[in-house]
């Protein structure tokens, strides 16, 4: 791919349900916080092309930061499968040796049902090469925000799990002629 690409990652505003949640694609987001909404909006380049994932959150937090986006599905949070709609602690305190397992390679272990986050960092790696050179936000989820390091850094799946992201906050990369180049991680505006 010829020239160079801007990123601006955005993780979505908090889900607004039930803390601990492996939330659902349709769940909504939280977007009373406004000062921040405001701030973010602001250090977003102007004219930028936009994307998201195609979850409802990422929409709406999309919508508030005033963009309008195309979906890109490969840039969809991680899928839980059966877990999804479930919270931690019930899934855990049930005995799931499913789920047991799975924390003890979360990297490579696959929810039933579901897919893991090396799958996950393959899919976004396929996403991002859809994005020619332009500058673009993109309005996703802390994983796949993990998965676009663990490309732009090389790092293994395990070691990009390692990134906090919160929502609403800013990670800018670049895909330079030389390689990937990463600006900030994890950046609140407010």
């Amino acid at each position: 791919m010829e020239g160079e690409t801007f990123l601006w990652l955005i993780r979505h505003a908090p889900v607004d349900g039930v803390t601990g949640t492996i939330h659902a694609a349709d769940a909504p987001a939280d977007l009373r916080d406004r000062a921040q909404l405001e701030a973010l909006r602001q250090s977003l380049p102007r004219g930028a092309a936009s994307h998201a994932s195609p979850a409802r959150r990422t929409i709406e937090t999309a919508h508030a930061l005033g963009l309008a986006p195309e979906l890109i599905p490969e840039f969809g949070e991680q899928d839980f499968g059966a877990w999804t709609g479930r919270r931690h602690d019930e899934i855990g305190a049930a005995g799931d040796e499913a789920y047991a397992q799975f924390w003890s390679d979360p990297a490579r272990g696959r929810p039933p049902g579901g897919e893991s986050f090396a799958d996950q960092v393959a899919r976004v790696r396929l996403g991002l090469s859809r994005i020619g050179a332009v500058s673009a936000t993109l309005v996703v989820h802390s994983g796949t925000i993990r998965a676009a390091l663990c490309i732009a850094l090389d790092l293994t799946p395990h070691a990009a799990l390692r990134f906090v992201i919160d929502p609403l906050s800013l990670t800018r990369i670049d895909r330079l002629a030389t390689g990937w180049r990463v600006v900030s991680v994890n950046q609140r505006m407010a």
